[in-house]
């Protein structure tokens, strides 16, 4: 597969590296051409870096790995406000949070959401924001791979994120549509607070077991698992 990356930075580089040793193309594009060409060489030479302006027609799917405020400029770049994404899965990996407080950027919305309103036509996946770059790639034990949450609203386009995270090492929960898309990134937000004040996010939220949620949903009168584990509040 031809995977095009829209970004020079070093998450680009190490999914990059992780996606072409499992056999793809990485083909990389951003609006500095000699960054780009650094960055196809440190990712190894299953890579080569592509004009923005052929990057669209040469890629199988594209995965934005830029700031949130570059974001923009980033899919005007390649093209995408002008149709050139429209059909292709489009990976959105942005992080649209402020890194000291943790908020949303955006007032309403999702990045993930800006894409598909300024790429018309791509079928947008939120995925891969909360793991940092030296998440990548994992070979430990299959049971404690990284859970990679995941929205969208086309299956084709979340069964390709699937298989690109797969070949990263990850496993895949698939958590809703589109606009689902907020929620995923303000838990980015909520990660970043927990780090700030010194703890470890994992230790942050409950161990459910989810067989008992699927088994008690239908009865709306039973406490669900998850109302058990949380701490009392009264």
């Amino acid at each position: 597969m031809n995977v095009g990356i829209l970004g020079t930075g070093n998450l680009a580089v190490t999914l990059g590296r992780a996606w072409a040793a499992s056999g793809h193309t990485v083909l990389v594009t951003g609006r500095d051409p000699e960054r780009a060409g650094e960055a196809a060489d440190r990712i190894g030479t299953s890579a080569r870096a592509v004009d923005p302006a052929g990057f669209a027609g040469t890629t199988d799917v594209v995965v934005v790995a830029v700031s949130w405020e570059g974001l923009e400029a980033a899919l005007g770049l390649v093209g995408g406000i002008d149709g050139t994404l429209a059909g292709k899965t489009v990976i959105d990996c942005t992080n649209p949070v402020d890194y000291g407080t943790g908020e949303l950027k955006p007032a309403t919305g999702s990045a993930a959401q800006f894409v598909a309103r300024s790429a018309p036509g791509a079928l947008v996946v939120k995925a891969l924001h909360l793991f940092a770059g030296a998440s990548w790639p994992y070979a430990g034990p299959r049971e404690a791979a990284p859970l990679v949450a995941v929205c969208g609203d086309e299956r084709a386009a979340l069964d390709v994120a699937t298989a690109l995270i797969g070949d990263l090492g990850g496993r895949t929960a698939v958590v809703g549509g589109l606009d689902s898309a907020r929620q995923l990134e303000e838990a980015a937000g909520f990660v970043m607070r927990v780090v700030a004040s010194g703890h470890n996010p994992r230790h942050a939220v409950p161990d459910v077991d989810p067989a008992p949620v699927d088994s008690t949903v239908a009865d709306p009168a039973l406490p669900t698992p998850v109302d058990s584990a949380l701490p009392a509040t009264r």
